[in-house]
């Protein structure tokens, strides 16, 4: 009878959460990422003043910062910024989607897609300071004194970040179904509105979404851009924190926080859903 060869022992696949130290990287970013966000909203429910000896629990802070007539105006101002440029931004953010994806590959497609992502790609800090130079001559030369110059700056800001999702939802929708409209005579309106539009929509809602949220946010632009009595809730919260950190800020930040997850957390769903 022959000898039986031994095998060599089959080498298992390469798996990165396998590799030395993966673990325990994995753990200290996730403790430093969200480590303080927890102990911030702790220490919202804290009874007394202090921010660093947790005295008993009490919604305290909640109540003082939802009677803050400052609090309610910069609210205000901040929901209606970024509901305009949350519809502006979708709505430029749409047209570009289709004029990109729905179109042959032309000469120069690439610098369009960078003017688009522009945002994206220059630091905010430099696109706001740009913006108020730009604003500063054209007010300078009308006198005009405007909320919709600090819209405008919103709206350009988040054009990139609702393009995303929505040019990611056009790229992998099946064209079939547009090619069939037009085999059936109908119009390029029609087949926009019946079949491109609702097939996109998934897309369009998580480029909203997140626009919202990044024009909610920010601090930088507002901070610059903003005229007299144009206070966003960032900059408020900006302008208490050189007095102190405070439980009052910190329960501010703790329903902004809760807020940013809500609509991130929907816009994760809809991408993986759309990806199905």
């Amino acid at each position: 009878m022959p000898d039986t060869v031994a095998l060599p022992p089959r080498s298992r696949p390469f798996d990165v959460r396998y590799m030395p130290g993966f673990t325990s990287m994995a753990w200290l970013c996730l403790i430093g990422l969200y480590a303080p966000l927890l102990i911030m909203a702790f220490f919202s429910f804290n009874e007394s003043r202090s921010v660093t000896t947790f005295t008993d629990f009490s919604f305290r802070w909640y109540q003082i910062a939802a009677d803050n007539a400052g609090v309610k105006d910069a609210t205000i101002l901040s929901l209606k910024l970024a509901a305009l440029s949350t519809v502006f931004a979708t709505i430029a953010a749409t047209m570009a989607g289709l004029a990109t994806t729905r179109t042959r590959s032309f000469k120069g497609q690439a610098f369009v897609f960078a003017v688009i992502n522009q945002p994206l790609m220059i630091p905010e800090i430099v696109t706001a300071v740009g913006t108020l130079t730009f604003f500063g001559i054209i007010k300078q030369v009308t006198g005009i004194q405007s909320f919709g110059f600090l819209v405008l700056a919103h709206t350009v800001f988040c054009i990139p970040f609702a393009y995303m999702p929505i040019r990611a939802r056009l790229e992998d929708m099946d064209l079939t179904f547009e090619h069939v409209a037009a085999d059936i005579y109908a119009s390029p309106w029609k087949a926009f509105r019946y079949v491109t539009f609702p097939m996109m929509l998934p897309g369009i809602i998580a480029g909203a979404m997140l626009a919202f949220v990044i024009s909610l946010d920010d601090v930088i632009i507002s901070l610059l851009v903003a005229g007299a009595g144009e206070t966003t809730l960032p900059v408020w919260m900006i302008g208490q924190l050189r007095r102190g950190l405070t439980p009052e800020v910190n329960a501010i930040s703790t329903v902004l926080l809760g807020v940013t997850i809500i609509f991130v957390s929907f816009f994760f769903f809809l991408t993986f859903r759309k990806r199905k």
